[in-house]
């Protein structure tokens, strides 16, 4: 929800905010690493499927950020904010999965 909350402020007052995006944007490319790299790893208790679904959404975000970074636009920033909800709201209804520390 931070990232999303963080894009949304940059996105709601774009001519004060602007230079923020760069910040907003690292952030949350840095989170989506995170979970890709995550659900990636062959030990990740999650289903398959699932894992590649959350993998190809993490590719779409990445190649979605160097889109805005090229040609910044407010509105660009729309479908990273509502992916990041959608998400979160996600997480939030189902128990937690048991993940396994990195070695």
């Amino acid at each position: 929800m931070k990232a999303a909350t963080r894009l949304q402020a940059v996105r709601d007052d774009w001519p004060a905010r602007e230079g923020d995006l760069d910040g907003a944007l690292t952030y949350n490319r840095k989170l989506w690493t995170i979970l890709v790299t995550s659900v990636t790893r062959e030990d990740n208790p999650l289903p398959k499927p699932l894992r590649q679904n959350i993998a190809n959404l993490g590719l779409f975000i990445f190649n979605h950020t160097l889109s805005i970074l090229s040609e910044p636009a407010p509105e660009k920033l729309a479908i990273l904010v509502n992916i990041n909800r959608e998400l979160a709201a996600g997480l939030r209804t189902r128990p937690p999965v048991e993940l396994k520390a990195a070695s």
